[in-house]
């Protein structure tokens, strides 16, 4: 998630992006995202077992931050939200 600026990035877990992306969007997703107005969705992974989601989360969190542009933009190159097309999308949880 990031803010309309694209300036902040917040990286998280969790077993419903559906459900994440809307508790973002209301402000009640987490302290993080509400106090930098986190709401935008640019990319995302999916994972068949958790622990291998917090690993690569905990991955992610250490990347420096030029790295992280370069894996966002290699699927969304102009960092255009994606929070309508996965609630939309009915094979996402």
């Amino acid at each position: 998630m990031t803010n309309a600026l694209g300036n902040v990035l917040y990286i998280g877990v969790t077993n419903s992006l559906k459900r994440r992306i809307l508790e973002h969007q209301e402000e009640s997703g987490s302290y993080f995202t509400h106090k930098y107005n986190c709401n935008k969705l640019v990319y995302y992974e999916s994972f068949p077992d958790i622990s291998q989601a917090i690993a690569r989360e905990k991955q992610l969190k250490h990347f420096k931050r030029v790295w992280k542009n370069e894996l966002i933009e290699s699927i969304n190159p102009q960092w255009r939200d994606l929070s309508k097309e996965i609630i939309l999308d009915p094979a996402i949880v």
